[in-house]
């Protein structure tokens, strides 16, 4: 037996030229701010791609760059304006923000129906209460999208999660509980992690760990979702999972690069849509 392998690249390509169908057909295009502080390289990259692919469905994006002394209070007082301002339908705060900026202010500042990323506690708290948030994060919610893409059961199924930050693991936890998934989440402070896996129907990796799983973690026919963004020895792109050790005793599974990652950013132009439609009413 050898693994289907979920193409997570694809189907990011259709949502997205869905998406870019619907925004051509409207008249006032939805439109993105993103504020980076300082230099960072990777959140330099990480805004660049978002701008890229903004571009390309026809969402308008514009990224404020300020400086990484910038005070906390300017900063809010921005978002403050940006909240205001009716031609902007989605804020974004590039991740991570300087040490003497608190970024939990910073995502409660931002209103709650423009919150892209899903980060707000209205937002979180709807989830939590299985309502109807006004966006859910984009890395859970696209690896909603790709397990029912390829028709996997989640209703009953015994899904364990290895990592519970607050932008894919507790976000993730909430969805698939809403979807009738028994969840368990492990995390660094877990033991006999190995037991815990071995009984996953579906384990998700998001820890950080470059090929951390390997086949003695999970057991036969199980769905591995891999959300681990590495680099090994040869500064290869890789995840959490050893993948060529695991593919013949899997069912499905998402590859390192071209699965969870490609979902992610169509689900910010879904969120960024979605948050423009529901403040017009559409």
């Amino acid at each position: 037996m050898t693994a289907t392998i979920i193409d997570g690249l694809s189907y990011a390509n259709k949502i997205i030229n869905n998406i870019k169908y619907e925004v051509n057909k409207l008249k006032v295009k939805p439109k993105l701010v993103v504020i980076l502080v300082g230099n960072d390289n990777a959140s330099q990259i990480y805004v660049k791609n978002k701008q890229k692919r903004c571009l390309e469905v026809g969402i308008e994006s514009e990224v404020l760059h300020f400086d990484e002394k910038i005070k906390q209070d300017k900063l809010l007082d921005i978002i403050k304006q940006l909240n205001e301002d009716i031609r902007v339908n989605a804020i974004l705060v590039q991740m991570p923000l300087p040490s003497h900026i608190n970024s939990n202010l910073i995502i409660e500042t931002i209103s709650p129906l423009k919150d892209v990323d899903g980060f707000h506690p209205y937002n979180v708290g709807k989830l939590a209460l299985n309502m109807t948030p006004y966006s859910v994060a984009c890395t859970p919610c696209g690896i909603l999208k790709l397990l029912n893409a390829y028709n996997i059961e989640i209703k009953g199924k015994h899904v364990v999660i290895i990592g519970r930050s607050n932008i894919v693991g507790r976000p993730l936890a909430l969805l698939l509980l809403n979807n009738d998934a028994t969840v368990t989440v492990c995390h660094s402070k877990t033991e006999n992690l190995k037991q815990i896996t071995q009984t996953a129907d579906i384990l998700i990796s998001a820890i950080g760990k470059a090929h951390l799983i390997n086949s003695t973690f999970i057991k036969e026919n199980a769905v591995i979702i891999d959300v681990g963004i590495n680099r090994d020895k040869n500064n290869k792109l890789t995840g959490d999972v050893d993948f060529n050790d695991v593919f013949e005793k899997c069912n499905f599974i998402t590859p390192v690069p071209k699965g969870v990652g490609p979902m992610t950013i169509a689900m910010l132009l879904q969120n960024t849509l979605d948050l423009y439609k529901t403040q017009n009413n559409i």
